[in-house]
C-alpha cells in the first residue's frame, strides 16, 4: 500500500470579513511570541490593541482590500500549485496562525486523513521564533488536542533557497528595467521586510541576520553592475525600540539622494494588506509627498514555477526524513542566533 503524506502549509492569516478585523487582532496580539508578557497583560493589551486597530489602521487599510485579506485566497493557490507538484501521495492542507482555517480545524481534517507522515512548511522564508515558532507550537497543541500522532518533519526555513531566489530575480528584473527606462537612471533597490522589536533579534533570533543574506543571495543572483540596494524594515506597531532602518527612514533619504526606488517584499511570498496597501498605496503615497522621483513594487514570489517546483523537492526529500534536524536543515545561521530553529527543537517539539 502507497503509504500517504499530508502537509501543512502554515501562514499567518487574515479576517475574511469586516467584523473578523477585532478577533483576528486579539488573536494575534495574544501570541506570547509576538507580545512576550504573562497571560494577564497580553489579554489586556491584546484587547486595547485590537479595539483601536480595528477602528483605525487596520480597518481602514482592510477596507481598502474590500473588507478582508485575500491571503487564505493566495496561500490556496500555492497550495494548489504545490499539490500538482507532489502528485497523489500527497495531500497540502493550508493552516492559517491567527484565523479560519486555524490548527484546531486542520488538525482535525488530517487525522480523518489518516496520513503516515506529515511534513511542516511555513510560507514564510526566513526562520523567526515570531512566525514559524509560534505556528508550530500552535500546531503540537493542536495536535495533542486531538490525539493525533503521525510521525512529523519540518522544512524549517529556505532564504537560500534556489527556487525563491531565482523566481525573486525574474519578478526583480523587468521592473527595474522597466523603472530605470522611465526615470533614466537606476533605480535603488529596497528589500522590505516585516520589522520585529530590537528586543527579540538581541534575544537570539536569526530572522533579521536571514533576511540580510537573503538579499545579498538575490542582489548576487540579479547580476546588476553596481546596483544601489538596501535592507528595511516595515510595519512598526507600539513603542518598542524596531529594527532598522524603516521603509519610511529608507524612503526619506532615496528622496534626500533623489533616487527612484523599487521595493520587493523578500520577507512575504504571498500578496497581502502589507504587500497590496501599505507598500502599494501608502509607501506609493509617502515617496511622493517626499519628492522620490520614481516608485514601483515588485510582486511577491507566488506560483512563480521554481518557487513552487523547489519548495515540493524539500517537501518530497522532508518526507523521507524522520525527526529534526537533519540533512534538509542543515544550520548556516551563526551560532549567536540562540533561537535559531536548529536550537529550538525542545520549543519545537522535535
Amino acid at each position: 500500500m502507497q503509504k500517504k503524506t499530508a502537509v501543512i502549509l502554515f501562514n499567518l492569516g487574515g479576517p475574511d470579513k469586516p467584523s473578523s478585523i477585532k478577533p483576528f487582532l486579539i488573536n494575534f496580539f495574544m501570541d506570547k511570541n509576538i507580545i512576550r508578557a504573562p497571560y494577564p497583560v497580553r489579554y489586556f493589551l491584546s484587547r486595547m490593541i485590537a479595539n483601536k486597530r480595528s477602528k483605525n489602521e487596520a480597518g481602514s487599510a482592510y477596507a481598502r482590500l474590500g473588507g478582508k485579506s485575500p491571503l487564505l485566497e493566495n496561500t490556496m493557490k500555492q497550495a494548489g500549485a504545490i499539490q500538482g507538484e507532489l502528485g497523489p501521495d500527497y495531500r497540502v492542507f493550508v493552516c492559517m496562525r491567527y484565523w479560519h482555517p486555524m490548527s484546531d480545524e486542520v488538525a482535525q481534517l488530517v487525522k480523518d486523513y489518516a496520513p503516515d507522515k506529515i511534513v511542516l512548511v511555513p510560507l514564510y522564508p526566513q526562520y523567526s521564533t515570531t512566525t514559524t515558532r509560534s505556528s508550530i507550537q500552535d500546531w503540537n497543541r493542536a495536535c495533542k488536542k486531538h490525539h493525533l500522532k503521525t510521525p512529523t518533519s519540518l522544512v524549517c526555513c529556505y532564504p537560500f533557497d534556489d527556487g525563491f531566489i531565482k523566481t525573486s530575480v525574474e519578478k526583480i528584473k523587468p521592473v527595474y528595467e522597466e523603472l530605470q527606462q522611465q526615470k533614466g537612471n537606476p533605480p535603488r533597490l529596497l528589500f522590505s521586510a516585516h520589522g520585529l522589536p530590537e528586543k527579540i533579534i538581541k534575544a537570539g533570533d536569526p530572522y533579521q541576520w536571514q533576511c540580510e543574506e537573503s538579499a545579498r543571495k538575490i542582489v548576487e543572483a540579479l547580476g546588476i553592475y553596481n546596483l544601489d540596494w538596501s535592507v528595511c524594515y516595515q510595519s512598526r506597531v507600539g513603542p518598542l525600540k524596531w529594527i532598522g532602518p524603516s521603509t519610511d527612514e529608507a524612503l526619506h533619504k532615496a528622496a534626500k539622494d533623489r533616487v527612484p526606488v523599487l521595493i520587493y517584499p523578500h520577507a512575504f511570498v504571498s500578496e497581502h494588506v502589507e504587500t497590496l496597501v501599505e507598500i502599494e498605496e501608502e509607501y506609493r503615497d509617502e515617496a511622493k509627498k517626499l519628492g522620490v522621483p520614481g516608485f514601483a513594487r515588485v510582486e511577491t514570489v507566488g506560483t512563480g514555477k521554481d518557487f513552487i517546483a523547489s519548495l515540493a523537492e524539500r517537501i518530497k526529500n522532508q518526507s523521507k526524513l524522520s525527526g529534526f534536524p537533519n540533512s534538509q536543515n542543515q544550520r548556516f545561521c551563526p551560532m549567536q542566533f540562540s533561537q535559531c530553529c536548529q536550537n529550538e527543537t525542545a520549543r519545537l517539539g522535535f
